[in-house]
């Protein structure tokens, strides 16, 4: 063996030192990524565990007046259903069960609710001449296995069902309650009581079991002693059924059938009826108290009434129990429950959304809870199938003249349309009474002010809803899943075909979420720890629990970007329009589209249903308001797209988006009018301009595509505050007051005024005007005057009516269509919290404009990245302009770089000039 001198020795000790250091240095990196990366899923899977318990349970029924389930498909349903018994003609009008435009209700909803914690309901029964209040909570614990394997947190709940006789109502008033409970699926549920023919005395007890649920008890409770039965001078009522004891009826229905549970029980009234009348003869029938009862029916069922009749005031508890939490749910739970939702809600509220002058007085309070409250209110949980038209018929293409006659006569074809499914949903809803379903453009609005409130519960919506994307990209644009959803809508209008698109206004919530990101950055390692996972996770700090955690957020994205750039891609190829063809002047020959499923007199695809267009349509329509979209979608699915890594797919979302910018002066701008319209083909063949100044007009404006320096902004302003266009003292008209349209036919979109559009303009108006610019004088002073006449219009025919509308009149303010329109037409509680004034200073941090100057050097790279465009996530909104609700700013089109997260640096040209013309446009 060789023998080393002294100093080769100490160089070879250096080097295989240097070697473990750097070895042992790349292990601890790489078990500290390790380390990272498994407890950033670990906190993940945390976060999805906790919220699926605190999300499991709710009034998620929302179409009627009170209904329960969980979040489980076929499973388990509760429901409420009462009437005045005091003689035998008031039941055919005022059996309540399903919310229904027709009832005769003083007003009626949440007065406070919290989809996590529950709230408290009350309904002015004026045609019962009784108001009921259903105070719905739910308490944390237990444990189920759900049929992968997994965990389901359910917890209990709880309702205190009481009544209180109205002002008009006689003293002895008589009410009967009908509870339900019904099993859509496989498990059981039985009674828990010994059977006795004359009824059941003190709480009656169900228990069951359910897979995903596991073992349950339900306790229906007596209520206080105060509680007075009517006293009947009957046989009936001595020999059979005294009615200071709970009726029980069960009873064996179809499965798919079980929501039906009003039906069955006119059944058994029916029977009940019929029996007495043979047993007594009419002339000496019961009375009513005592003849609109069931019979004590025990035995197996899938389907379980527990009747009470009272006279006047009354009270009782219903509580679920998990068999696997530790304490069992009583009364005693309830009542400290219900007292702690009431009091943390206001608090909450007042944090989350303070009311600016002049909204600030305490008037005011009531009715922003209320309508808060009943949007969360129309939360549901919806399964079953849809109806849906896949025969891809060639004339859903809609190539020809006269298209949409082939395309009815192609709807019309015998089993064209098929149903598909089950599928489930987690929506909202537009309004309890008449829109009871998920739809598409509606929800984005929804989701403005419920993702202030609960951003974590905000993206379990928008999860579901893109769980709906088909493997083209296609989300039906009205969610009509099983029979009783199909029992809301008429037949001609159940059919979803998958070449029809819809507003994506989701798109609005996810940019939100990317804008509330960076206020919430925290170090993952802060929250690893397994002593911070019990406290972190309360139903307290679920609400931004995505917000908090970055990693969790990057997950988030990452898990339904391939969903969003399927729906993305989906919308730009199947509502694609002409320019080519048409020799049309645009800087792109790709960014112009088309509503697809019109008519001559609707377009209910655009969300803007009698809105008017071209007459007759044509194949080379082109759609501002469809324009404006994409242009939204676009900047959006970028920033997206930016934040989790995808290089390519953001360079190629940003000259979409810059081709789209262009493309909405070039295609739909109208000198001649000095607005923005559709455009068409004459019949000499000419891409002209259809020009009803209205909503459509203002669409760039609204979705924030419009350059704050830009001479047309200063028309569409100038449009928006004329009173014989669309300025109205009670908010923005759909339609000119001029247009020829005005007000005709069943004038839907041709003049009310609908408080979705109103909040862009009045959400636009503010960041107009908070910028310096020749038109923020302009934009502030509009701002000030039409936040203050929607606000007061909506709260004043809330006063008077007791509820929020779906539209208004623009000539009196008076509430029309659909009452209890608790969806968008809510947003008036964000309108409440923008500030009363717009100050007409620079805004700090806000970069001057950087569109592109397309009378640039002609030479400029157009594939050049410019250095002052790249940007941290830190400060992407400080630069962009993007509004605090998630739409696109009105300062530059291409500024929303965010790298702090991604994998690869991601910068994004936007200097262009106008090299990029030339370069690009046959590309385009």
């Amino acid at each position: 063996m060789a023998i080393l001198s002294p100093r080769l020795a100490m160089l070879q000790l250096f080097f295989f030192a240097v070697l473990s250091a750097l070895f042992t240095t790349t292990t601890n990196a790489r078990d500290t990524t390790s380390s990272s990366e498994d407890g950033g899923w670990i906190l993940v899977n945390e976060i999805s565990r906790a919220s699926n318990q605190s999300l499991l349970w709710g009034p998620y029924r929302p179409n009627l007046y009170f209904g329960v389930k969980p979040r489980i498909p076929n499973s388990l349903i509760a429901g409420l259903m009462w009437s005045r018994v005091d003689d035998f003609k008031s039941i055919q009008n005022s059996f309540r069960h399903a919310c229904e435009q027709g009832d005769n209700m003083a007003g009626y909803g949440w007065e406070e609710y919290d989809v996590r914690t529950g709230g408290n309901q009350v309904i002015r029964d004026q045609g019962n001449m009784i108001d009921i209040q259903t105070q719905f909570v739910k308490v944390e614990g237990g444990e189920h296995e759900t049929y992968t394997g997994g965990i389901i947190l359910g917890g209990h709940w709880g309702v205190r069902i009481s009544g209180t006789p109205r002002e008009d109502a006689p003293a002895d008033l008589k009410t009967a309650l009908w509870f339900y409970v019904g099993l859509e699926g496989f498990g059981s549920v039985s009674l828990v009581n010994e059977p006795d023919g004359s009824g059941l005395e003190g709480a009656v007890q169900l228990e069951g079991s359910i897979p995903r649920l596991g073992n349950f008890r339900i306790d229906v409770t007596s209520g206080p002693e105060t509680n007075k039965a009517p006293r009947v001078i009957h046989p009936a009522y001595w020999a059979e059924k005294p009615l200071d004891r709970t009726l029980y009826h069960s009873v064996q229905v179809p499965e798919d059938q079980v929501w039906n549970a009003k039906e069955f029980l006119f059944v058994a009234l029916r029977d009940n009826i019929v029996d007495l009348q043979e047993r007594y003869g009419k002339e000496n029938h019961p009375p009513p108290c005592q003849t609109f009862t069931v019979k004590n029916k025990f035995g197996p069922g899938n389907l379980h009434y527990i009747q009470k009749v009272f006279e006047g005031a009354f009270e009782f508890d219903v509580l679920y129990t998990s068999a696997s939490a530790l304490e069992p749910m009583s009364s005693e739970i309830l009542t400290e429950t219900i007292k702690s939702v009431s009091s943390s809600f206001p608090e909450r509220f007042e944090k989350i959304f303070p009311r600016e002058a002049p909204f600030d007085k305490s008037k005011y309070t009531k009715f922003a809870h209320s309508l808060f409250s009943n949007l969360l209110g129309g939360i549901g949980y919806f399964h079953g199938t849809s109806v849906v038209d896949r025969t891809y018929a060639n004339e859903y293409v809609e190539e020809n003249e006269g298209f949409w006659e082939e395309a009815a006569e192609a709807q019309r074809r015998p089993g064209a349309a098929k149903l598909e499914g089950p599928t489930e949903l987690f929506s909202s809803i537009p309004s309890r009474p008449f829109f009871p379903r998920g739809f598409l453009w509606d929800e984005g609005f929804h989701l403005i002010p419920i993702s202030d409130w609960d951003m974590d519960l905000t993206l379990e919506i928008v999860k579901s809803w893109l769980s709906l994307v088909d493997e083209d990209g296609w989300i039906g644009r009205e969610q009509i899943l099983g029979d009783e959803a199909r029992t809301k809508v008429p037949v001609e209008f159940q059919t979803q075909y998958p070449h029809y698109a819809n507003p994506p206004t989701l798109f609005f919530i996810l940019t939100k979420f990317i804008d509330k990101l960076e206020g919430f950055q925290s170090p993952v390692d802060e929250m690893l720890s397994q002593e911070s996972f019990g406290n972190m996770f309360s139903s307290a700090d679920l609400p931004t629990a995505h917000l908090k955690n970055s990693e969790a957020a990057l997950q988030y994205l990452r898990s339904i970007y391939p969903q969003l750039r399927r729906h993305y891609f989906w919308y730009r190829k199947t509502q694609s329009g002409d320019i080519r063809t048409w020799d049309r002047e645009a800087y792109s020959m790709k960014e112009g589209y088309r509503w697809r499923g019109r008519t001559p007199e609707h377009c209910l695809t655009s969300g803007l249903d009698d809105y008017p267009r071209a007459r007759p349509p044509h194949t080379g329509e082109l759609h501002v308001d469809l324009l404006s979209w994409v242009g939204m979608m676009t900047r959006c699915i970028k920033r997206i797209a930016v934040k989790i890594g995808e290089a390519e797919d953001a360079a190629e979302f940003d000259e979409f988006d810059y081709a789209i910018t262009r493309n909405v002066d070039d295609l739909h701008w109208s000198d001649k009018h000095g607005t923005y319209c559709d455009a068409t083909i004459d019949d000499y063949d000419e891409s002209v301009h259809v020009c009803h100044k209205g909503y459509i007009s203002i669409f760039p404006f609204l979705v924030g595509l419009m350059d704050k320096d830009s001479e047309k902004l200063g028309k569409v302003l100038d449009l928006i505050e004329d009173p014989e266009h669309i300025w109205s003292e009670h908010g923005l008209r759909s339609l000119s007051k001029s247009d020829e349209y005005f007000g005709a036919g069943e004038n839907y979109w041709k003049g009310p005024v609908w408080i979705n559009i109103n909040y862009l303009a009045i959400q636009r108006l503010q960041e107009y005007g908070s910028v310096s610019g020749p038109h923020q004088a302009q934009a502030a002073r509009i701002y000030t005057r039409l936040r203050k006449n929607v606000v007061e219009n909506v709260y004043r025919e809330w006063e008077t009516t007791g509820y929020a509308w779906e539209q208004y009149d623009s000539e009196t303010g008076k509430g029309q269509r659909t009452a209890h329109f608790l969806g968008w037409t809510s947003l008036v509680v964000k309108i409440m919290n923008m500030p009363e004034h717009v100050a007409i200073t620079p805004t700090p941090g806000v970069t001057p404009d950087v569109t592109p100057d397309v009378t640039a050097d002609a030479d400029a790279d157009p594939e050049s990245a410019s250095p002052e465009k790249t940007s941290s996530e830190g400060s992407s909104d400080a630069t962009s302009g993007a509004d605090p609700e998630g739409t696109p700013g009105v300062i530059a089109h291409a500024d929303l770089e965010d790298t702090s997260n991604a994998d690869p640096e991601v910068t994004l040209d936007d200097n262009r000039d106008s090299s990029h013309d030339s370069n690009i446009r046959d590309e385009l």
